[in-house]
């Protein structure tokens, strides 16, 4: 019996509509806010904005760690990565030894068992007759199984399924990658570097606007990009059964997004597409989400079991979670050769952080980082204290132990207002929060690298 013939035999015996299509499209390294349906009218964004003819603009997604390897960890198993040993990037790369040049951290490199463990929700697609592919990033983190996908390569996609078999389909575009900034920084420009609105984290000069002008130039290519894979679905007749989910991996290209605890570093882009018998009930959703939360919403959608084992709560589908999240947790450990530790707790207007290693800035001085202009700038600035002082917090050393923003009057976390009474009630509740988290996930954040290895190689 062919596969046409026995996916026609169930859904003629349950009386059900045909499995959805789902495809993610993934901009690298993206803050929420470079983007017209967020409030920024820098560049015109055709194809994604196409998506919201029948589509919700969620105002409230972020990545579980303000890095990729980790996020990732996050996404394909629907757990925090620091309770399943994940949270180190760059921890899975083979069996060499990481080191930096200065041989300041020595651990091996190691894939978490824990993780390895967790059925990824994407292999259990595949057990209930979904083709899927990932084209072409993986980056998890840890040694993902064999059975996550039916194809992961540069060439995946759901054209190589069988006639009428559902999918799940991942495409990433790496042109917004934070590498782009120095590898594209002297193609043409899209944007006029004098027309753009400069964050207050950054000193409003040219080398600023440029960088911020090569980024936006990239999200312009990235749409072109993007608006292939939609023709390529609207040709075959597959865009309106289809779910697209347009996100990033994490926050922007720049020192203090990319790798920053800040919502510039964590809250990220998020539009759904829906298949056109489905009416989305909002145009804007402000839900707090977090990537644990896309595996399960996935299996909701495809009408498939959640396994209990997930932390994340689906947000659509059957199976939509009846609870929606009252607080939002966030959390970084070491990034490329520099360890550090710092957790995360929010509400609709406060947030409360924790600094562990206050010894150490929250500019860590990643070699990788450093080959950008910008990076190079605000270094050279910051010697010269030519820096202003909100500018210059994110260098500052020791770095406080504790922060605390109003988000509503702070977006960009700047006034820290931990040392302030009348917060008092507000501040406790979240550190109380904070604490009841590290408890219930077993945050594995405690232990030294080492220690980690030796937990969850076992």
């Amino acid at each position: 019996m062919t596969f046409t013939i026995i996916l026609c035999f169930l859904s003629c015996n349950n009386k059900k509509q045909s499995p959805p299509n789902i495809v993610w499209l993934v901009a690298e390294d993206q803050s929420s806010y470079f983007f017209p349906f967020y409030g920024d009218q820098s560049v015109n964004l055709p194809n994604i904005s196409k998506l919201l003819n029948n589509g919700t603009v969620y105002e409230g997604m972020h990545s579980s760690y303000p890095v990729c390897a980790p996020a990732r960890s996050a996404i394909i198993t629907g757990m925090y990565p620091n309770s399943i040993g994940t949270g180190n990037m760059r921890a899975h790369k083979g069996n060499a030894t990481l080191r930096t040049e200065k041989e300041a951290l020595i651990v091996p490199y190691y894939s978490s068992k824990l993780a390895e463990r967790i059925k990824p929700f994407t292999q259990i697609l595949r057990e209930n007759s979904y083709y899927c592919t990932n084209n072409a990033k993986e980056d998890y983190n840890f040694n993902l199984r064999d059975d996550a996908w039916d194809e992961s390569s540069r060439s995946a996609s759901w054209e190589k399924r069988e006639d009428g078999q559902p999918f799940f389909s991942v495409f990433n575009f790496g042109v917004t990658h934070e590498s782009e900034i120095w590898k594209r920084d002297k193609q043409e420009l899209k944007v006029n570097p004098n027309d753009l609105i400069v964050p207050p984290v950054f000193p409003n000069d040219s080398i600023t606007r440029h960088a911020l002008a090569v980024n936006y130039s990239n999200l312009v290519e990235m749409d072109k990009q993007m608006g292939l894979i939609i023709n390529k679905l609207i040709d075959q007749g597959l865009y309106d059964n289809t779910y697209i989910f347009f996100y990033s991996d994490h926050g922007g290209p720049f020192p203090r997004h990319k790798r920053a605890i800040y919502e510039t570093g964590s809250k990220v882009p998020l539009i759904i597409k829906f298949p056109i018998n489905i009416e989305p009930q909002e145009n804007r959703n402000r839900d707090m989400l977090n990537f644990i939360d896309f595996a399960p919403t996935i299996l909701s959608i495809a009408g498939f079991d959640i396994p209990e084992i997930y932390q994340g709560k689906a947000f659509l589908g059957a199976k939509k979670s009846k609870q929606k999240r009252e607080y939002l947790f966030t959390a970084s450990d070491r990034f490329d050769e520099h360890p550090d530790r710092i957790r995360a707790v929010k509400n609709r207007r406060f947030k409360y952080i924790r600094n562990y290693n206050i010894d150490k800035p929250h500019a860590l001085a990643v070699g990788y980082r450093t080959q950008m202009k910008l990076m190079q700038h605000l270094n050279k600035l910051n010697e010269s204290n030519m820096l202003s002082p909100q500018q210059k917090l994110w260098f500052q050393v020791p770095k406080n132990p504790e922060e605390f923003y109003d988000l509503k009057e702070d977006p960009f976390e700047l006034n820290n207002l931990i040392s302030e009474k009348k917060y008092s009630i507000e501040i406790d509740n979240l550190k109380n929060k904070l604490g009841n988290w590290i408890k219930e996930i077993n945050d594995l954040g405690h232990l030294t690298e080492n220690e980690l290895v030796k937990r969850v190689t076992k």
